[in-house]
């Protein structure tokens, strides 16, 4: 039996060589909300997050472009980056999908731009771990309690 459960989407990544060009229509044009930008060399990512409804129900949309083109992760290929899932127990769900197969990228649990424990399913797998999310990045977010008990 599986030992957690996905609550909901925490958000969507969107990708470019320019989040300028994004925020014009994510923002200007749609009228989502700008909550806050973040910055990672390591992860090559220059992000501002974007907000979707109110409370334990808001999605993010996370509109990013790299910080170094030439470099990896290339965060604008492809441009629908990752989809973020809401998960209620993240260290058992990652111990659980990793015992059935499934390949995770390297970082392993990390704080997210956000600020809550995130990682990532890789979208390709191989000999060791042949399960994967078949070529859609997905990032498991752990979810507060607000958003648990929200989504009971």
């Amino acid at each position: 039996m599986r030992p957690f459960r996905v609550l909901g989407i925490q958000q969507i990544a969107i990708g470019s060589e320019d989040k300028e060009k994004l925020a014009r229509f994510w923002v200007d044009i749609m009228g989502l909300e700008k909550v806050k930008t973040f910055k990672s060399e390591m992860e090559n990512v220059d992000e501002d997050v974007l907000k979707i409804g109110d409370g334990p129900h808001a999605v993010e949309v996370d509109i990013m472009q790299p910080v170094d083109i030439n470099k990896k992760p290339r965060v604008h290929e492809p441009k629908l980056n990752h989809v973020g899932l809401w998960i209620d127990d993240l260290v058992k769900a990652v111990e659980w999908l990793q015992e059935q197969g499934v390949r995770f990228t390297p970082g392993g649990i990390r704080k997210g731009a956000s600020g809550f424990d995130v990682c990532f399913i890789h979208p390709k797998g191989n000999e060791d771990f042949p399960l994967c999310s078949e070529g859609v990045l997905v990032e498991l977010v752990q979810a507060p309690e607000e958003v648990i008990s929200a989504m009971r």
